[in-house]
């Protein structure tokens, strides 16, 4: 089968490790399944793969991707669940599984034309979504979807921060919270970026720190040292963080004094379970609401796509047809 793998790892450059090529067809283990891929989403996860985050040398060459939309063997048309994880031992939630993983840490991902995943993971693809669109679901979607109706505590008619417009995750913030009425304030430092966050319903739209109208009663960080500092000043007393990545790097002054005498929550949150996965295709259904989608590209130009995201020039989610 066709896919692209990670070869090498190279912080630095981290696409000379991009391989795309012919890989022997998936074997499927007792109670797994295999799905014939029509579309794969790319995610910041498989540039982080490419450095060695996540993924040690040793496991090389892996094929990459988490996010999947395609049939199984019977022709059914699928989701995949990018977790691989045993919802037992995270107490009903795979995701607090110790030993969980995404797919193209310990097991080949979604970037071929077949994929071998537990059946278990895979969850019907309401015909009203395009394979395109349910591809890029199972990862920065759900992320997006858990943070907002889960980790966030917020009430009807909350005023809500999103730092970062314009990346998978942050847009389908910017979507989700705006679907269900909360008052969505979004920053970027492209102007460009910023006008597009309005058109996918943000009520106002900021250069990246700039001061809001108000303080705001949660707010959503995907892009850690870069942003934190103004997170930390945006959010009113008592409000909420929420956590997902650290695009811009891991490591921002903590502002404890910020934290605990206002009062603040800090919380980290982790992609979602695979009955939040089947609730998010619904939802799409229901409200109307759609994926973001930058660009769609053939597998075999993943190259561009990849380069396209390394330098952000993509607003939404790059996917690829297989």
């Amino acid at each position: 089968m066709f896919a692209v793998t990670a070869e090498s790892i190279d912080r630095d450059d981290p696409l000379s490790g991009l391989r795309a090529g012919e890989r022997p067809d998936p074997t499927a283990r007792e109670g797994w399944a295999t799905v014939t891929v029509r579309a794969a989403a790319l995610n910041h996860h498989d540039l982080w793969s490419l450095r060695g985050v996540g993924l040690p040398a040793d496991r090389l060459p892996m094929v990459l991707g988490c996010d999947a939309a395609g049939v199984d063997e019977e022709g059914n048309p699928v989701i995949v669940h990018a977790v691989i994880g045993d919802p037992d031992a995270g107490g009903g939630d795979e995701t607090l599984d110790p030993r969980s993983s995404l797919l193209s840490e310990r097991y080949d991902g979604t970037l071929a034309e077949k994929v071998t995943v537990p059946r278990r993971n895979l969850v019907p693809k309401p015909e009203e979504l395009s394979f395109e669109e349910a591809a890029c679901l199972p990862t920065a979607w759900l992320t997006a979807y858990r943070m907002v109706f889960e980790k966030a505590g917020l009430q009807p008619g909350s005023t809500v921060l999103v730092q970062g417009a314009g990346g998978g995750v942050a847009s389908a913030l910017i979507r989700l919270a705006a679907a269900v009425g909360h008052r969505v304030y979004a920053t970027s430092r492209s102007a460009a970026k910023r006008a597009r966050a309005l058109e996918l319903g943000a009520h106002a739209a900021f250069e990246t720190g700039a001061r809001l109208p108000e303080r705001v009663d949660a707010v959503f960080e995907t892009v850690g040292a870069a942003t934190w500092a103004h997170s930390i000043r945006s959010v009113r007393q008592g409000g909420r963080i929420v956590t997902c990545g650290a695009t811009s790097g891991d490591a921002p002054p903590a502002e404890l004094t910020h934290v605990f005498f206002r009062q603040l929550s800090v919380v980290g949150s982790t992609m979602g379970t695979r009955d939040q996965l089947r609730r998010l295709a619904e939802f799409c259904v229901r409200s109307g609401v759609r994926p973001e989608i930058d660009r769609v590209l053939p597998l075999a130009e993943a190259r561009s796509g990849f380069a396209a995201m390394l330098e952000g020039d993509l607003f939404g989610k790059i996917v690829f047809t297989v």
